[in-house]
């Protein structure tokens, strides 16, 4: 289960003080912090605790492609389980791996060891060990001080002068502004040059992303060769074990083989039958509908204000308090500071960031380019790759026009971020994303590390794992792209 991905690294034990509880927000009982459960086998076979191993290997099984991809692209020289999940999207995979090269081992302004340490800082606002464990080995690899990885209070002033806008993008990327900027380039010893502190944006961004596609996916923990027979005790800190209970690989025998359990699956068949066909069909009404009759501008800006202030009410997450563990929060200042919704009440203040007025197509892809060359043309292939990318299949149905639902989902995203698009009708995302998809999107793009499989399940439960992993995908680069809009714009006012 994808909770248990989040655990400490090496295994170790979450920081834990006596008396500390809290409550599921899914049965509401109060788990005591530090329970311990033995997890079995197959919950840690496949690359994913969410997708059964065999559909993974059914997609990249037979794919030459792929492994050419990993010998050429991979920085570990492996296939790990991010990418063998990726690769049932093989044209995807080529711009993720291509741009995620770039960023960390070619010719550019940081040095190996830098690129690597960010990252680190980067998976770790969301307590993302998986990320973590690989980028300590890599930052090794590189020639990285050991002692850094002791905490923050051991690497340079200039490293640690990144916190800031690290948990700024991370969690409210709206409230980055060229001060911030001007702080971190200003002339002194410490000081980041321009394309220094880009490059280092960019990174941050596609960690901080790549985190919710760990946690969105399953992403189970790389294979501990050390493990006897794939057996292991777990920290179970971030989920009740009622989401244990819910996992399709812990059985569940009483339910599962009883009368009563038999109906309940068939009555969920025929409920998300229903819902596939009733999604189908307003897919095509709104297609008509927008042919016959278009929304003025004021109607359009008054829909984005409505699903903006109505996301406030999409509620996420099962505990009411997060505990990080001692391996995790040794690379994290100030810990409490997370994701609030940009149109909570009380700060209306904050302006919409109207994407006409800084786009990434005619002002971030240049910025970008400019201070650190190439990376623009990367990532701009990857953004258009996942939000054209379609099979023209809706699970079991073919010759569908995926357009508006993929538009939909993007558009969710950011509209979360406070990005409204004047040219996009924002009623189309209410009736096309049900609540429970909502829910999913806000936890995995704004708490990823709250994620649970029953999340996962909750929502299109007739729709193949490819399509959820394409979800996954979508929303990941929405959001980084997202975060990318607000560092870059907040330098472009810093250079005018």
């Amino acid at each position: 289960m994808n909770r248990l991905s989040a655990g400490p690294i090496g295994g170790g034990s979450a920081a834990s003080a006596a008396g500390q509880y809290r409550v599921c927000g899914n049965c509401r009982k109060v788990p005591r912090q530090e329970k311990r459960v033995q997890v079995s086998p197959p919950l840690t076979r496949g690359p994913s605790a969410f997708i059964p191993e065999n559909e993974v290997m059914q997609a990249n099984g037979l794919d030459e492609r792929t492994n050419l991809l990993v010998e050429e692209y991979s920085t570990s020289g492996r296939l790990d389980n991010i990418t063998q999940v990726m690769s049932i999207h093989t044209q995807y995979l080529e711009s993720f791996l291509r741009s995620q090269f770039y960023m960390l081992r070619m010719d550019g302004p940081l040095p190996l060891p830098y690129r690597h340490y960010i990252a680190i800082m980067a998976a770790a606002r969301h307590q993302c060990s998986y990320l973590i464990n690989m980028h300590v080995d890599e930052f090794l690899k590189t020639g990285g001080i050991a002692e850094w990885l002791n905490g923050l209070e051991y690497i340079p002033q200039r490293l640690k002068n990144l916190n800031e806008i690290n948990k700024l993008l991370a969690h409210r990327p709206w409230l980055i502004t060229k001060e911030h900027i001007q702080k971190l380039v200003k002339t002194g010893e410490n000081n980041w040059s321009l394309p220094e502190l880009v490059h280092a944006v960019v990174l941050l961004a596609h960690y901080h992303a790549l985190a919710s596609f760990v946690f969105g996916s399953g992403i189970n923990p790389e294979r501990d060769p050390d493990t006897s027979n794939g057996v292991r005790l777990i920290a179970v800190n971030n989920f009740c074990v009622c989401d244990l209970a819910n996992d399709n690989n812990i059985e569940n025998a009483s339910l599962t083989s009883s009368n009563f359990g038999n109906v309940m699956v068939f009555l969920q068949i025929a409920d998300s039958l229903s819902e596939l066909e009733a999604l189908m069909e307003r897919m095509k009404r709104l297609q008509e509908d927008k042919e016959d009759e278009e929304a003025s501008q004021e109607e359009m800006a008054t829909r984005f204000e409505k699903e903006k202030k109505e996301s406030l009410l999409v509620i996420s997450g099962a505990f009411d308090d997060e505990i990080v563990s001692t391996d995790v929060s040794r690379y994290i200042e100030d810990p409490g500071f997370g994701y609030k919704d940009f149109a909570r009440r009380g700060e209306e203040h904050l302006p919409t960031f109207r994407a006409q007025d800084y786009t990434w197509e005619n002002h971030g892809f240049s910025l970008v380019n400019r201070l650190y060359s190439d990376i623009g043309h990367l990532l701009d292939e990857k953004f258009r790759m996942v939000y054209n990318l379609t099979y023209n299949t809706m699970a079991t149905h073919e010759d569908v026009d995926t357009t508006t639902l993929r538009r939909a989902l993007f558009n969710y995203v950011h509209c979360m971020y406070g990005i409204r698009y004047d040219d996009y009708d924002y009623g189309e995302v209410n009736q096309l994303l049900e609540r429970s998809l909502k829910v999913y999107i806000k936890t995995v793009t704004c708490y990823p590390e709250r994620t649970t499989k029953r999340m996962y399940d909750s929502y299109w439960r007739q729709f193949k794992h490819s399509e959820k992993v394409h979800v996954n995908l979508l929303l990941m680069e929405a959001r980084m792209q997202a975060e990318l809009l607000y560092a870059l714009r907040a330098i472009t006012r810093h250079l005018t």
